[in-house]
């Protein structure tokens, strides 16, 4: 009878336990010295080697010539475990038999030594499916269990097992085995069974067993299956369902390029391949698992279980890391979706709209770039020549009376202009003189922190008042208020306008809809001013002509 690959070779020793060397070495030393424990918790994924642990620990403690602590396999004892004609070594699965009559039973055995060896052992395998009941029951044995008695408990979920039962046992943590762990062993076996397998193949099969040596093996069977002399990288494509590397990068290369009918049209072709959409969903995760790696390690070569780092690099670099981690949140999403779903094809499409979607919207950084690129380069001067406004902004903001020309012939006297040294360290600095100077100081913000600049040209300039400058953001632009008000950002800004006008200034951020009125009151106020000017200057007019001849006409008239 034909006898499956991973029951075939199943490791006999702790030395052929792969990847668990932190393990095999205290059990072997616990067996040397005889300082065997009656409980043992065996934890860790499916396929790591726990029930092969405890198999050999049932015989090692038990073996007539231990070697080095590992058990010969070649006296009496060893065989008739290994031939379970010896009922001293015995399996339980907790799954089948979860129940408080179950372990009843069990205590009743347990009392009796064992008929051939020194311990009886008891193997219960997916422990945690007992129920709280069944481990009541068990905890009272686990407690004084007999001296002749070894329990050994493996699971995959540990965190289900009560603390009475953990607190009494010694624990001992299985991980993953790596893919290297995994390709060599199966090059061990192919040699043994004299087969040809590319290595493409074999990482291909390492990379999804998810660093479980059972599943592993039980692929590497289905290959030898199809071809018992060459297995091809197509063969273990063709036979597992697998969609090839080159097709998911020519995939990820549409993606990337916003090419959306090429991308579904690939995913029909993959799908009329025969290929398994769930499973090509995981692989594209892979890939854009890889893809971040490659863009954000520096040694990405021993990360990535592939050959392929070079066209990973090279694919990355069109792409930004946030559409990367966008990217693989999108696909995770549907992969949860997708065991569920009637449809998992129309899942993995949207999927792909999605990436698609993604790639075409800007980034922050982005879209600074951009906005950089459309503004012609500014002067580079520095922040202290940056420091006062010219003289032709402060002509623009004191403005110079153009003289009206009377009727009959005589010019009226002019309104002195104000100069800048008149402004008293800029105690009368309004509302508008700060917009008509807001584009240098945003330069002057530039040079010192781009990213602050990113932040603050998205907000308005919406009032001057008692030396604070209120700032005002739209609703769809929360994140950049949030960020430029923290304290650093804030404190960077006011001393940029505070030094620019010498003159301690205060900026505060705000969203335009929480601004009460009375804080905007400041623009109607420079306009009352303006009309009181402009009265002034009316009356300066009237004055000079006559009543008589100025006639004043409103708007509209």
């Amino acid at each position: 009878m034909y006898q499956a690959l991973y029951r075939r070779y199943r490791p006999k020793t702790f030395d052929d336990v792969l990847g668990q060397e932190h393990i095999t070495r205290t059990l072997r030393q616990q067996v040397l010295k005889g300082n065997i424990g009656h409980a043992y918790l065996f934890s860790g994924t499916r396929g790591t080697g726990k029930t092969s642990a405890a198999k050999i620990l049932s015989r090692a403690v038990n073996c007539l010539s231990p070697q080095d602590g590992n058990p010969c396999n070649e006296c009496e004892i060893c065989k008739g475990i290994l031939d379970e004609s010896i009922m001293d070594t015995i399996e339980m699965d907790a799954a089948s038999n979860r129940g408080v009559d179950d372990v009843r039973e069990l205590r009743e055995k347990v009392m009796y030594p064992p008929s051939s060896a020194k311990y009886k052992v008891y193997i219960i395998d997916e422990v945690h499916m007992l129920t709280k009941e069944a481990f009541n029951a068990l905890l009272k044995t686990l407690e004084e269990p007999p001296k002749h008695l070894i329990f050994i408990l493996a699971t995959t979920e540990p965190e289900k097992l009560p603390q009475t039962i953990l607190s009494r046992c010694q624990r001992f943590d299985f991980k993953r085995i790596t893919s290297k762990d995994i390709v060599e062993n199966m090059k061990k076996i192919a040699k043994e069974l004299n087969i040809s397998i590319d290595n493409e193949a074999l990482n291909l099969i390492a990379r999804n067993s998810d660093g479980s040596m059972r599943d592993a093996l039980s692929l590497l069977d289905q290959c030898v299956s199809f071809n018992d002399e060459n297995i091809t990288y197509e063969d273990a494509t063709n036979i597992l369902g697998i969609v090839n590397k080159y097709l998911i990068f020519e995939l990820v290369d549409y993606i990337k390029d916003n090419n959306l009918d090429s991308s579904l049209l690939k995913i029909d072709e993959i799908i009329q391949d025969g290929k398994d959409i769930n499973q090509f969903i995981k692989d594209l995760i892979r890939h854009f698992r890889d893809l971040m790696v490659a863009k954000t390690s520096k040694k990405p070569t021993e990360i990535i279980e592939s050959e392929e780092i070079e066209d990973y690099t090279k694919q990355c670099q069109g792409m930004s890391l946030e559409y990367i981690l966008d990217a693989l949140e999108v696909l995770s999403d549907a992969e949860a979706k997708g065991k569920w779903s009637t449809q998992p094809r129309i899942i993995l499409e949207m999927a792909v709209v999605k990436l698609v979607s993604l790639e075409k919207k800007l980034s922050l950084e982005e879209r600074v770039k951009r906005l950089e690129q459309g503004i012609k380069p500014v002067d580079t001067a520095s922040l202290e020549e940056l420091k006062r406004p010219t003289n032709k902004s402060i002509e623009k903001e004191t403005r110079v009376e153009k003289p009206i020309k009377p009727i009959g012939g005589e010019t009226p006297t002019e309104k002195p202009v104000k100069k800048a040294e008149d402004l008293d360290d800029r105690s009368d600095l309004t509302l508008n003189m700060v917009k008509n100077e807001w584009e240098k100081i945003l330069q002057a913000i530039k040079s010192k922190k781009i990213n602050i600049y990113a932040l603050i040209i998205e907000g308005e300039l919406l009032s001057f008042k008692n030396n604070t400058l209120i700032i005002g953001y739209d609703d769809e632009f929360g994140f950049h208020k949030q960020a430029v008000s923290q304290a650093q950002n804030k404190e960077l800004v006011e001393e940029v306008v505070s030094k620019y006008f010498n003159k301690e200034i205060i900026v505060d951020f705000k969203m335009k809809s929480e601004i009460p009125s009375s804080l905007t009151d400041n623009s109607k106020e420079e306009l009352g001013s303006k009309k009181e000017e402009n009265s002034e200057e009316l009356q300066e007019i009237i004055d000079f002509f006559g009543e008589d001849l100025v006639k004043i006409k409103k708007e509209g008239e």
